[in-house]
């Protein structure tokens, strides 16, 4: 059987990207077997309110000009012509028909373990595709344990860290400096716009 190329996807709103999700993604990407890593930019997470997300043609926009300088990460748009609500089983069934020569994984926070059990039809997520979980500093790590032993989970040890974009948000509403949480190329971006201000 030919060999398929190991594609990790990497979801989340990306409002913004963040030093953290460069960090975080150039160490699964030399640390696993993933060839590529796609951080898939979503318009809407059920989970999460909408009003404070930038348009999402912005949020794509500032992975592209953070991943410019790493030839194995590609920022992806696939969720924009999906039907939003996004769901992550149906983004992945969509991809699987678009690229099947191609092997999807998932990334996660290990604090999402523990939300696991309400996405929409997690038995298929967990019964067709690896799921890569990172480290989060979480309360919930502990009932999270039975997961962990599921065969196409795996616990990576990557570096934990914790910054998060609704603090970078934050920061620039209060007119402080958040440089040093953002790639270059995305603090200029921001800094030239009146977003999140």
């Amino acid at each position: 059987m030919e060999k398929r190329k190991k594609i990790g996807l990497f979801f989340g709103s990306f409002n913004p990207i963040h030093i953290g999700h460069l960090i975080l993604g150039n160490y699964i990407l030399e640390n696993s077997d993933m060839e590529e890593l796609w951080f898939v930019v979503s318009p809407q997470n059920p989970f999460k309110d909408k009003k404070s997300l930038l348009k999402d043609h912005n949020r794509l926009d500032m992975v592209q000009l953070a991943i410019k300088n790493y030839p194995k990460m590609r920022a992806s748009n696939v969720e924009f012509s999906l039907p939003v609500p996004s769901y992550t089983i149906d983004t992945l069934t969509y991809l699987n028909e678009k690229y099947p020569d191609y092997s999807f994984s998932l990334i996660m926070g290990e604090d999402n373990l523990g939300s696991l059990h309400k996405w929409k039809n997690y038995e298929l997520l967990l019964k067709n595709h690896q799921i890569i979980v990172y480290p989060r500093i979480s309360g919930e790590e502990k009932k999270d344990k039975d997961y962990l032993q599921h065969d196409n989970i795996s616990l990576i040890k990557a570096p934990v860290i914790e910054l998060s974009a609704t603090e970078i948000r934050n920061m620039i509403r209060e007119g402080k400096n958040p440089r040093p949480m953002l790639p270059p190329e995305v603090f200029e971006y921001l800094d030239g716009s009146s977003f999140y201000k």
